[in-house]
């Protein structure tokens, strides 16, 4: 349990690292997010909230890769550990928003789905109507498939679950063009 939680800490800081435009240390704490939550799946395989974060995290791998080599290389894990997640608990609001994350981020010829994107994030706020990120990521989804006001409604929602959230509050500024 506690290397998950060390697992999605180390994601946070990669996450703040490439916010500031230091893709060297965003990248080096996404390494150590992957090998923590991979030992965390050592201990316990039937965790399907490590498996959605560890896809999460080689998704967000791919982001680093050069050139063309970093899909083909990372994309099939992504795919097999949201499966995987899947199989263990098909109810969970993770595992949903990890799919979503998915299907929005993977080309269309790799099973990107704008559509399926938005219903496994919608899902995933009905079973977990408290999980800020998931709104944000939902919102961009919406924006992404042209639902502006939609967009705007699941951000607001974010907002007010975690009126700090910079990720709420990057996501915003972005759309408005600042």
């Amino acid at each position: 349990m506690y290397f998950y939680e060390l697992a999605r800490v180390e994601s946070y800081r990669s996450s703040a690292c490439s916010m500031r435009n230091d893709k060297k240390k965003a990248e080096h704490a996404l390494d150590e997010a992957m090998a923590t939550v991979q030992h965390s799946l050592k201990l316990n395989e039937k965790s399907a909230d490590a498996h959605s974060l560890l896809a999460d995290l080689y998704g967000r791998k791919i982001g680093f890769g050069v050139g063309m080599f970093a899909g083909p290389k990372y994309g099939p894990n992504v795919k097999s550990e949201n499966e995987r997640a899947q199989e263990l608990d098909p109810n969970s609001a993770r595992v949903f928003a990890s799919l979503g994350r998915q299907y929005l981020m993977a080309p269309h010829m790799f099973g990107g789905d704008v559509n399926k994107a938005v219903e496994s994030l919608r899902k995933s706020t009905q079973i977990d109507p408290d999980f800020d990120e998931t709104y944000v990521w939902l919102a961009i989804a919406l924006r992404k498939k042209g639902d502006e006001a939609g967009a705007e409604q699941a951000l607001q929602q974010a907002l007010k679950l975690s009126p700090r959230s910079v990720f709420a509050k990057s996501t915003q500024r972005s759309a408005s063009g600042m």
